[in-house]
C-alpha cells in the first residue's frame, strides 16, 4: 500500500506491519514528538483564555471544578473513548488498538507539563489572547501533522470517530465535525450544570475547530517531501 503521509486522511491510516526496526523507531519518535507539540498547542490555546479545543473542552471544564488536572481529565476521557470503541467494535477491536492507552497517558502528562511550562502566560488584552490562540492553533496543527506523518497510531478522539465510521459507514469528515460539535456542546452544557456560567467554551473553541485541520493540511502540502526524507521513501 502506498503511503500518503503528507495528506491528512487519518481515517485511512494503516498499522505498520512491515519495515525495519529502525524505520519503526523513527516513526514512533516522530509520533511522540508530534504528541508533545500537540499538547503544547492545546496548552497555548487554553492559556489564551478564549476557550479550548473541542476534544479538551470537557476535561478543561471539569478541571475548573475538581482537583484533577486538565491532563488527568484528558487521560480519563481518552480511556472512556477507548472503552466506547471496544463496545462499538466488539470483535473488530484489535489488540493493537490498546496502544491508545499508553498514548493517552503520555498525552495527558504532556498537557500538564506544558501547562506548567506556560504558567507565566496570562494575556490580559483581547488582542494578545487572540495572538496566542492563533499561535496555539498553528502549533497544534504542526503536532497533528507530525502524528499523521509518523503513520503508526491515532489518538482516541480520532480512533473513536473511525470506529463510528466503521460500524455505521458514515463519512469520516462529516462524522469528525459532528463529534467536535458534540464535544463543544457537551462541555458548554457541563459548564452550565457545574457553575451556571459558560467557562472553557468560547470563540476560541470554534476557531480551533475550524483552523487546526486546515492548517495541518496546509503544512502537509508545504512539507510534502518530509516523509520520504525522514523514512527513506514510500511504500
Amino acid at each position: 500500500m502506498a503511503r500518503r503521509p503528507a495528506r491528512l486522511f487519518v481515517a485511512n491510516i494503516p498499522s505498520i506491519r512491515t519495515g525495519g526496526n529502525m524505520e519503526k523507531a523513527k516513526r514512533y519518535l516522530v509520533f511522540f514528538v508530534g504528541l508533545f507539540i500537540s499538547s503544547l498547542g492545546v496548552s497555548l490555546i487554553t492559556r489564551a483564555d478564549l476557550g479550548t479545543s473541542p476534544i479538551s473542552a470537557s476535561p478543561y471544564v471539569l478541571s475548573l471544578h475538581f482537583p484533577l488536572t486538565l491532563g488527568g481529565f484528558t487521560i480519563a476521557f481518552s480511556l472512556f473513548l477507548v472503552l466506547l470503541q471496544l463496545i462499538l467494535l466488539r470483535r473488530r477491536f484489535r489488540a493493537e488498538d490498546l496502544l491508545q492507552i499508553p498514548i493517552s497517558v503520555a498525552f495527558g502528562v504532556f498537557i500538564d507539563l506544558t501547562m506548567e511550562l506556560l504558567w507565566f502566560l496570562a494575556p490580559q488584552h483581547y488582542a494578545a489572547r487572540a495572538v496566542f490562540l492563533l499561535l496555539g492553533c498553528g502549533v497544534l496543527a504542526l503536532g497533528v501533522w507530525l502524528e499523521v506523518l509518523a503513520n503508526v497510531a491515532m489518538l482516541p478522539g480520532e480512533s473513536f470517530v473511525r470506529a463510528v465510521v466503521t460500524v455505521w459507514r458514515t463519512d469520516f469528515g462529516v462524522t469528525k465535525v459532528c463529534f467536535d460539535v458534540a464535544m463543544t456542546l457537551g462541555a458548554a452544557a457541563l459548564s452550565f450544570v457545574l457553575s451556571g456560567q459558560l467557562h472553557g467554551v468560547r470563540e476560541g473553541s470554534l476557531a480551533a475547530a475550524l483552523l487546526v485541520g486546515f492548517l495541518a493540511r496546509l503544512i502537509g502540502r508545504r512539507l510534502a517531501g518530509a516523509g520520504p526524507r525522514l523514512f527513506g521513501g514510500t511504500r
